[in-house]
């Protein structure tokens, strides 16, 4: 019998079973996605011991590249001080701190408010919780489409990313990235007010809430058509999912809300899409990424190509996998805002690490070696490599 019809089989006895409490479904769905959750602390840990080994050998304070430095110094500003610092570059362009969304600084000012952390204390307070929220959310999306075991190397997979160890910065990838992947659990759940809901705060937690607006969007709107051609009456359809409609209509409420207040602060209606120019994070439709990778000598031009080639066949991947709509929209659109900007090339695959779906594929891959032993020695050497990866760039002086 499948666990399917183990959950829906009416009981044969007259006595209903045990009665449920969201306490009690909180407890069994922590207790399931515990082994997720070890594996990815474990992860960081190993990255973060890395990093302070590195930055010990070097005479380097191991807390501050994670908290003090490139955009979490811009977060805690605006925490500190609301949104009042621009920059001007030898150039003539100005950075304005209005390209940094409000839901960090907030939270920073909030916790450093009630507790002794600094704001830099604070900020690490928030990714590191997000962080375990992130991968409880990327498990539960995985164990909902494959299995619990899937869902454990998923989360581990999106742990040992090339650029994890922006997980363990005052960055804004882990709390966005928890977001979303509730977001699409809820989705894929049926529950589309809270979905809308978490959607708001994604929105007020970076600009690529666009690619999770969108995957709820899109979807809502298949599903309408999809009903109203079998039916041929719209006034059903639409009572019949008037929750969806509502959390669609919730959804892009906190994105919008940042940009009107960046509008009417400068008095400009594009305001905001000004700010991003002026930070060179404008769409250009992948010019600069073409002129990168043309400046580049050969050998790296290849290499870079071989990258991109592999991120196409991973989305090749997830459309052969059908994968759902929401997750699948998310994950391509998260995709395809990164590689159309025309910001700093470093930054990308750093932008892309919120499409955790891309991570799918693999995780099926890695479950099909004979042993668990072999998946776990692989997660072992990617987990090493990352932690390598990440104290090098953390200690070098670039931005990630």
């Amino acid at each position: 019998m499948s666990d399917h019809q183990l959950r829906t089989r009416t009981p044969a006895g007259p006595a209903p079973g045990p009665r449920t409490t969201p306490g009690s479904r909180a407890a069994a769905a922590f207790r399931a996605a515990a082994p997720a959750l070890a594996v990815y602390a474990g992860a960081r840990a190993l990255g973060l011991l890395a990093f302070w080994a590195a930055a010990s050998a070097a005479g380097k304070d191991p807390l501050g590249p994670l908290s003090g430095r490139w955009d979490s110094v811009w977060y805690q500003r605006i925490a500190e001080n609301g949104y009042r610092y621009t920059v001007t570059l030898p150039d003539g362009s100005v950075h304005s701190d209005l390209a940094f969304f409000p839901l960090l600084p907030a939270l920073e000012r909030a916790i450093s408010e009630v507790t002794p952390l600094t704001l830099g204390g604070a900020g690490l307070l928030v990714a590191w919780t997000a962080g375990l929220l992130a991968a409880w959310g990327i498990f539960a999306v995985g164990a909902h489409l494959r299995g619990r075991r899937t869902g454990v190397v998923l989360a581990a997979l999106w742990g040992v990313y090339p650029t994890a160890f922006v997980q363990s910065m005052a960055y804004t990838e882990t709390l966005f990235t928890a977001l979303a992947a509730w977001a699409l659990y809820a989705v894929l759940r049926g529950r589309w007010i809270v979905a809308g809901a978490l959607c708001v705060l994604a929105g007020l937690t970076r600009p690529t809430a666009a690619a999770l607006i969108a995957a709820l969007a899109i979807t809502a709107a298949v599903t309408l058509v999809r009903e109203y051609r079998d039916e041929r009456r719209a006034g059903p359809v639409l009572r019949r999912h008037a929750r969806m409609i509502a959390g669609v209509a919730l959804a892009p409420l906190g994105w919008l809300a940042y940009v009107v207040f960046v509008a009417v602060r400068e008095g400009s209606p594009f305001a905001y899409f000004d700010v991003q120019a002026q930070w060179g994070n404008n769409i250009d439709g992948g010019r600069a990424l073409a002129a990168f990778i043309a400046g580049l000598p050969w050998p790296a031009a290849l290499g870079l190509c071989a990258a991109l080639g592999l991120l196409g066949w991973l989305v090749v991947l997830c459309v052969r996998q059908r994968q759902p709509l929401p997750v699948l929209v998310y994950a391509l659109t998260i995709v395809v805002i990164s590689l159309i900007g025309a910001g700093y090339f470093g930054s990308r695959p750093r932008l892309m690490m919120p499409a955790f779906p891309l991570l799918l594929p693999p995780a099926v891959a890695l479950l099909r070696l004979r042993t668990t032993g072999r998946t776990a020695a692989v997660l072992a050497v990617l987990a090493c490599a990352s932690a390598a990866y990440g104290a090098w760039t953390l200690l070098g002086p670039g931005p990630p």
